[in-house]
């Protein structure tokens, strides 16, 4: 009976220092023990361990989205522009444990917001304000994320995009660009219509020299013989007709008058 009590009470001893915890989807947990994170990594589902010895501690591992401004990003010309980003990344489970003991939970703000105020500027001095109104925009946020994946990307960080939401340009400098745009567009609208215009012109031209070369086939295919061939032809279906009709002729050219007319 008093080994059965010792039983009960060691084992009650074990229940109260056990605790379980879950993992959610999206994240993987690390214990730490004593000071020191344990190699195993724990996926999603409920996992048990002890309280007093023993702290879970939860890395996100889903694609989060960062919002960075910047306000003095340098252009070709010169300019300084300021940029609203977002940046769109995961960690790699199998690097948690590298991650939470060389820089800590707060990876984003000591690493990833420091590699993207490194790489914006050098690539947007290769480019000109105006391409951050245009189709370049998605070329420099491409290049940005390429930088930003050589630099931390063996460290289990993966940029998966970086998107420039906003840009805001020096007063008047937004407006100038939008009229050279749309100089630009009107150019290119003229020129679709001078190349219409030209590619009518030449379509006249070639109707025009088919309608000559079809009237000289036919001029010299009209011999004497045709023509007398087509007067008869004629003739004979005013022959066939019931009305009156008096037929005046040198031979060559009928000229016809119709009786019946008062």
């Amino acid at each position: 009976m008093k080994d059965k009590n010792i039983l009960w009470v060691i084992g009650i001893a074990l229940m109260s220092t056990s605790c379980f915890t879950v993992i959610r989807p999206g994240e993987v947990g690390l214990k730490q023990s004593f000071g020191k994170i344990k190699d195993k990594t724990l996926f999603p589902g409920a996992h048990g361990y002890n309280f007093f010895v023993t702290k879970i501690i939860k890395v996100p591992i889903r694609t989060s989205n960062l919002q960075v401004n910047l306000e003095s990003l340098p252009t070709k010309e010169g300019l300084n522009v300021a940029a609203e980003f977002a940046i769109l990344y995961s960690l790699k489970p199998e690097y948690a444990k590298r991650i939470v003991e060389s820089i800590g939970l707060q990876y984003e703000t000591t690493i990833i917001l420091s590699v993207l105020r490194s790489a914006a500027p050098n690539i947007t001095s290769k480019f000109y304000a105006k391409d951050l109104y245009t189709e370049g925009r998605a070329l420099i946020g491409k290049e940005i994320a390429n930088e930003m994946a050589t630099i931390i990307g063996d460290r289990g960080i993966v940029v998966e995009a970086v998107l420039l939401k906003a840009i805001r340009l020096p007063g008047g400098l937004a407006q100038s660009i939008e009229q050279k745009l749309e100089a630009e567009q009107e150019s290119q609208r003229m020129e679709f219509v001078l190349s219409k215009e030209k590619k009518e012109a030449e379509r006249k031209v070639i109707e025009a020299d088919g309608i000559r070369q079809y009237q000289q086939i036919v001029e010299k295919g009209l011999s004497p013989m045709i023509i007398q061939f087509m007067s008869i032809d004629a003739f004979s279906k005013l022959s066939a007709s019931p009305n009156v009709k008096t037929i005046i002729t040198d031979g060559r050219a009928p000229f016809l008058i119709n009786m019946d007319q008062k």
